[in-house]
């Protein structure tokens, strides 16, 4: 386990207060409750929320996905009444005002759910186009997504989807830079993915690495899944393709002992353009100094729900979109899965679609 979801955990421990707070001073506004009855609904949210992060933290039940629910609900819960509260402090209290605001305030919350949910299951198709500074005979078109977290909740028919997307963009070549599997295979395998994972095909192939959440033990097992799957992975390997261009994976950094990626490059033919998958951005500013063309991550996931991605933009150089950063272009995707609950807000699953044009002979 990451030293980072423990100190996650206690984030959301002190911010969970905060809501819980904030849902009590709610549901008493929206009912007309008396002062008594509102300490006893915050007194009920509080042993009844507080009880099961206890049960979730001293691993008496796993609760993780419960509770990242009941978090963004207390979280899309304050950000309406935080929005109510200033409408109702700008209008200096007005009885008729108050009145609308509490007819509008669910339809408002449910609203916000229903935004979620589609943010996290309907894609949007994101294009690039770059000119690297190295030859290729022909243009190119790479189709990329990362972070697909197959399981549950995520499964065949997203496969389905994304294999159907990069059909109609007509990719030559299709990355998926990690987090392929939601840190196991048990549904991956009862629901039978293999069947819509093997659809994902191009004409120069389809390649993969694993990311932080394919590490968490089942590795071999996923990374074998995946190649039954006709897709190839990469575990910190090059391969050379058509004597064309080059592709460099590696594995998640959670492999600490892995090459670098500068390593890796000393089987390269770096005459050659050089595509790199590394599921973490966190090293961009080193690679930028390599003869490396373009990088395709994902990892962060823009954040998945705000203010999250306010968090992501301070860790990573580049934590979405593209840039041009020293010798190569740089992409980093929201992904097309989410990881903990089906909701996203402030980003939106999606498939990029990379145009690379190369210089002139």
């Amino acid at each position: 386990m990451e030293y980072r979801y423990y100190i996650t955990t206690a984030i959301v421990v002190v911010v969970l207060q905060l809501f819980l707070y904030s849902f009590a001073k709610t549901i008493g506004w929206l009912f007309n409750l008396s002062a008594r009855s509102q300490k006893i609904t915050h007194l009920i949210t509080f042993l009844a929320i507080n009880t099961m992060v206890i049960l979730h933290v001293t691993r008496t039940f796993t609760l993780f996905r419960v509770m990242a629910f009941v978090l963004v609900l207390l979280l899309f819960a304050f950000f309406v009444s935080f929005l109510t509260a200033c409408i109702y402090k700008l209008t200096k209290g007005n009885p008729s005002v108050n009145r609308s605001l509490k007819v509008i305030y669910p339809f408002a919350f449910l609203g916000l759910i229903g935004l979620g949910f589609y943010n996290a299951y309907v894609p949007t198709v994101v294009h690039y186009s770059i000119k690297i500074d190295k030859p290729l005979d022909k243009p190119l078109r790479i189709g990329m997504a990362s972070d697909l977290h197959l399981g549950k909740l995520f499964g065949a028919k997203q496969l389905d989807q994304l294999a159907e997307i990069f059909n109609q963009e007509k990719v030559d070549l299709i990355l998926l830079p990690g987090d392929i599997m939601d840190d196991n295979l048990e549904f991956y395998r009862s629901e039978n993915m293999q069947n819509s994972f093997s659809k994902l095909k191009a004409p120069l192939g389809v390649y993969a690495t694993l990311g932080n959440h394919d590490f968490f033990g089942a590795q071999e097992s996923i990374a074998q899944a995946i190649r039954n799957a006709g897709i190839t992975v990469l575990w910190d390997q090059a391969v050379e393709i058509n004597g064309k261009f080059a592709i460099v994976g590696r594995n998640d950094d959670l492999v600490k002992n892995r090459p670098s990626a500068e390593q890796l490059l000393q089987s390269v033919n770096t005459k050659l353009p050089v595509f790199l998958l590394d599921h973490r951005p966190t090293e961009i500013e080193k690679h930028a100094k390599l003869p490396i063309d373009i990088q395709v991550s994902g990892h962060a996931h823009k954040g998945q729900v705000f203010p999250a991605s306010i968090i992501t933009k301070i860790i990573y150089r580049l934590h979405y979109g593209y840039e041009k950063i020293g010798l190569g272009h740089y992409f980093v995707t929201s992904g097309y899965g989410f990881w903990g609950v089906p909701m996203r807000l402030g980003s939106q699953s999606e498939v990029m679609i990379i145009d690379v044009e190369g210089k002139d002979f």
